[in-house]
Formats: structure tokens, C-alpha cells, sequence
């Protein structure tokens, strides 16, 4: 192989990596979204993370964020405001990265 047939399979790999890394951070933080809005809602044990599952099935209706936001806005109704989702969604998904990461090493 040259060197350039190296480097472009070196590039497809981080690629490919990178794209698993964000689906699974994406997946984890939905997760974590579902849990927090289910201790809104009331749901504790095993409703909890039935609806955290509900809330990860969401996220594969369209691409983007905005299934998993309407999905949980929906269902907290007046419980949280449009910013403190958005917000605990960007939190989340820094918690997210972190204990993926944590998991790798």
C-alpha cells in the first residue's frame, strides 16, 4: 500500500470511530435526559428507566436533537420550560461523553 492508501484508511477508521463515540454519547445522554424528566414526572424503579428507554427510541424518528426534545417537552408539559430542557440537554451531554470516555481507558 502507498502512503496515501495509509493515511485514507487511517482517516475512514477515526471516521467511523468518531461517528460510534457520538451515537453512543447520544444514546447515554437521552438516557440520562429520560431518568431526569421520569423524577419529574413521579416515575421512580423500574417506570423510570422504562420511560429513559422510551426516551432513547425517540431519538430514531428523525435526525437531529429535536425528536428527543419534543418527546420529553411533551411529556413534562409545564413541569420544565423549553431553555431548562435544552439546558439539562447540553449538561447531559457532556456527562454523557465523560463517562464514555471514562468507560474507554
Amino acid at each position: 500500500m502507498s502512503t496515501f492508501d495509509d493515511r485514507e484508511h487511517a482517516f475512514e477508521n477515526k471516521f467511523a470511530h468518531d461517528a460510534e463515540m457520538q451515537f453512543k454519547a447520544e444514546a447515554r445522554r437521552n438516557k440520562l435526559l429520560g431518568l431526569w424528566a421520569a423524577d419529574l414526572l413521579g416515575k421512580s424503579g423500574d417506570d423510570a428507566h422504562a420511560y429513559a428507554r422510551e426516551v432513547v427510541k425517540s431519538d430514531f424518528e428523525e435526525a437531529g436533537d429535536e425528536d428527543v426534545y419534543r418527546k420529553v417537552s411533551g411529556d413534562l408539559g409545564a413541569r420544565a420550560d423549553e431553555a431548562t430542557i435544552r439546558a439539562k440537554m447540553a449538561e447531559l451531554m457532556a456527562e454523557a461523553k465523560s463517562q464514555i470516555m471514562t468507560e474507554i481507558k
